[in-house]
C-alpha cells in the first residue's frame, strides 16, 4: 500500500459540473482530490480488507440479534425505551438493510482494525461508487494509469441489484434535507441505482414530509409513503417532531430501525466482549469501565458521534486532540488507540463499503489531523499486483 501523486485531469472541473458532482470541493476547499491514488494489492485487498469485512459484518449481525433481546444492554446502547419493540420488531421481521461504511486504520500489512461502523446514513457512496470508478476508466483509457489496473469497486452493481430485495410494487421516497449539496447528490445517486434495479422511484426533501389524519407519512401529492429510504439518523429521529408517527406508520424504512443498533458506536465495546481479541478488534471498553490495552494511548468517542465531532484523541507521547461538537450526553466509549497511517502528511482513512451484508469497495479519506471530518479529502485507489 502507497499514495502515489499524479496529474489530474484537465477537464476535472468539467467532468464534475456533467455527472453532477456538486460537491466536489466543500467551503472552497478540495474534498475531491486526484492528485494522488493509493495502491494495493490484490491479496492486500482481498485478505486484509473484503474478508475481515464480511466476518465483521456476520458478528455485527450476531451482536444486533443480541441488543433486541435484552433490556440491559438496550439501555447501555441509550436507545429511548419507547422505541425498543420498534427496533427489535424491525429486526424480527427480518426488514433489509442497504448498505453500510466500516472504518479502518490499516497499515498496509497485518489486520486491519476496525474504528467504527457507519451503518445507517453512511456518505462518498456517490464518490466511491460511480466517480472514482470513471477517474480509473479515463485514467486508464487515457494512458495515464496501466491497463491492468484495476479498482475494488462493485459497489454500484450491488447497489443495483441490492434494491431487488424491495418491493417494486410501490414507489421508493427517497428523502434528502433541502439545503445540503452532499445529501442530494448522495440520494440522486442511490435513486438512479433504485431506478436500474427497476423500482419505481421518487425523490424529495426530508423537510416536505406531512402526516395524514391516520398517522401515515404522506409526500407532496398527500400519498401514503410505503417505503421510504432516509439520510437522516435513527438517534435524531427518535426525538424528531416526527418521532411519535414512527409507532403508527406502515412505512418500512431504508435503513430499518435496526440499524440505530449497529450504527451506535456501543457496538465497539460490545464487540469486544463477544469476540475478545479478535485481529480486527481493538480493546474497547464503556467510559468508566475501562481495561486492559489502552496504555498506547486510546480515544474517546460519544455514541451518536458523526463526521468526527466530540472525539478525543491521545497519544502517550504525541499529546491530545480534540474535535468539537453537539454529541456527548448519551455517553461514551473508550477505544485503544490505533494511529491511521500517515502518507506525506496526509492521514489516511480506509472505508469499506457493505452492500446486501457483502464488502464490495473502497472509500479513502485523509486529512492533516488524526481525526476524519466531514470535509476530509476523498482520494481514489487502484489494485496493481
Amino acid at each position: 500500500m502507497f499514495r502515489q501523486p499524479i496529474t489530474e485531469r484537465s477537464d476535472l472541473a468539467a467532468q464534475a459540473d456533467y455527472f453532477g458532482f456538486e460537491f466536489c470541493n466543500i467551503d472552497g476547499e478540495k474534498y475531491w482530490d486526484e492528485s494522488a491514488y493509493y495502491q494495493f494489492t490484490l491479496k492486500q485487498i482481498e485478505n486484509d480488507l473484503e474478508d475481515p469485512t464480511n466476518e465483521l459484518e456476520q458478528m455485527c449481525l450476531e451482536l444486533v440479534d443480541k441488543v433486541v433481546r435484552d433490556e440491559y444492554w438496550l439501555k447501555k446502547f441509550a436507545l429511548p425505551e419507547r422505541f425498543w419493540d420498534f427496533v427489535a420488531t424491525s429486526w424480527h421481521n427480518k426488514e433489509p438493510s442497504l448498505y453500510g461504511r466500516m472504518d479502518f486504520s490499516y497499515q498496509g500489512t497485518g489486520p486491519a482494525k476496525l474504528l467504527e461502523y457507519n451503518a445507517d446514513t453512511p456518505t462518498s457512496i456517490y464518490e466511491a461508487g460511480f466517480f472514482q470508478w470513471l477517474w480509473l476508466e479515463q485514467q486508464v483509457d487515457r494512458g495515464v494509469l496501466p491497463r491492468r489496473a484495476d479498482q475494488f469497486n462493485s459497489i454500484q452493481e450491488a447497489l443495483i441489484s441490492r434494491f431487488n430485495h424491495f418491493s417494486n410494487q410501490d414507489a421508493i421516497h427517497l428523502v434528502h434535507s433541502r439545503d445540503s449539496l452532499e445529501d442530494k447528490g448522495t440520494v440522486a445517486y442511490l435513486q438512479d441505482c433504485a431506478y436500474q434495479g427497476g423500482m419505481p422511484t421518487i425523490r424529495m426533501a426530508i423537510e416536505d414530509i406531512g402526516i395524514d389524519a391516520r398517522g401515515q407519512l404522506t409526500d407532496l401529492d398527500d400519498t401514503p409513503i410505503s417505503q421510504l429510504f432516509k439520510l437522516y439518523p435513527w438517534e435524531e429521529l427518535f426525538f424528531d417532531e416526527f418521532a411519535p408517527q414512527l409507532l403508527s406508520t406502515n412505512t418500512l424504512f431504508v435503513e430499518p430501525p435496526w440499524k440505530a443498533v449497529l450504527s451506535n458506536k456501543a457496538i465497539l465495546p460490545l464487540l469486544w466482549q463477544m469476540f475478545p481479541g479478535h485481529p480486527n478488534l481493538l480493546p474497547s471498553y464503556f467510559a468508566g469501565e475501562e481495561g486492559e490495552g489502552l496504555e498506547q494511548g486510546y480515544v474517546s468517542k460519544p455514541l451518536f458521534s458523526r463526521e468526527g465531532e466530540n472525539i478525543t484523541w491521545v497519544h502517550p507521547s504525541k499529546g491530545r486532540v480534540h474535535q468539537g461538537g453537539s454529541y456527548g450526553g448519551e455517553g461514551f466509549i473508550t477505544q485503544a488507540l490505533a494511529p491511521l497511517p500517515v502518507f506525506a502528511g496526509n492521514h489516511t482513512l480506509i472505508g469499506s463499503w457493505v452492500v446486501g451484508h457483502k464488502s464490495c469497495g473502497l472509500t479513502i479519506r485523509e486529512d492533516n489531523g488524526p481525526i476524519t471530518k466531514d470535509t476530509s479529502r476523498f482520494v481514489p485507489h487502484i489494485i496493481l499486483g
